[in-house]
């Protein structure tokens, strides 16, 4: 089974789907195979890959049965819309509406390395599917004092789902985005959140930038529109993959890496 990486957030605006949309990328160069999901009802994943708005199947449709998870592949990601809302709705009633997403995605993911999940910016329903149905999960929260009780309340639902559901998911850390570097409160917010969860945040850190809503507008990778700022994404890519084991694709973002800062 292919390594399937939930990443959440606790709330909206931590860059989780940039972190998303980018790691897709980067994987993809370090000579993975990646399927992106998209499980936000918001579908700006959908948008950010440029995937049309009325495309179908999407991932509503697999969840409440209506399409085979294979079928709802378009370029490499599984879109979603705002029939996602009333998707999540339906599965609110059903029992054991926590597996669903597992059961769905049996077999989808046969001919990829990697499933990278779009979770939601909640700790609801649809990221506690992705969590059970998830080998690894990644946090995303900004450099931001207030980030300390997001990653809290993000590392207790990971522990649900391992309790309860799916004792073998693995956190892979969380990862600090949108840091303004520059500035004393950004900097000392990395490392008080280092200092309250030692070991668990990752060592590359997403610099905030208006490129990034730049390449969202324009359906491109951070990496092909400002590929100076995408190297940090690289960094990202490269501890992921240590983490999961693939030692080839580590060597090759690695060189990536240090061919952009060359």
């Amino acid at each position: 089974m292919a390594h399937r990486i939930a990443v959440l957030s606790q709330k909206g605006g931590t860059g989780k789907t940039t972190t998303v949309r980018t790691l897709t990328d980067a994987f993809r160069r370090g000579g993975l195979r990646v399927l992106a999901i998209d499980l936000d009802p918001q579908g700006n994943l959908s948008d950010y890959f440029d995937v049309p708005p009325d495309a179908t199947p999407t991932i509503a449709e697999v969840l409440t049965g209506r399409a085979e998870a294979k079928d709802a592949v378009h370029d490499g990601i599984v879109p979603a819309n705002l029939q996602l809302a009333e998707a999540e709705l339906a599965l609110a009633g059903r029992m054991g509406r926590e597996l669903t997403l597992r059961k769905v995605l049996r077999g989808v993911d046969d001919e990829v390395d990697v499933v990278l999940l779009d979770c939601p910016p909640n700790l609801g329903l649809l990221t506690v599917n992705a969590l059970v149905a998830a080998t690894h999960a990644l946090i995303a929260c900004e450099a931001q004092y207030f980030a300390l009780q997001g990653v809290e309340q993000a590392l207790q639902v990971i522990e649900l789902a391992k309790d309860g559901l799916n004792p073998d998911l693995e956190l892979l850390g969380a990862v600090v985005t949108k840091a303004d570097l520059r500035t004393v409160h950004s900097r000392e917010a990395v490392v008080a959140l280092r200092e309250a969860h030692p070991g668990q945040i990752l060592d590359a850190v997403i610099r905030s930038s208006i490129a990034y809503a730049e390449s969202a507008e324009r359906g491109v990778s951070i990496l092909d529109h400002r590929p100076e700022l995408g190297v940090d994404y690289l960094d990202l890519a490269r501890e992921l993959a240590g983490g999961l084991g693939e030692t080839s694709a580590k060597r090759k973002l690695t060189a990536l890496a240090k061919a952009v800062r060359a």
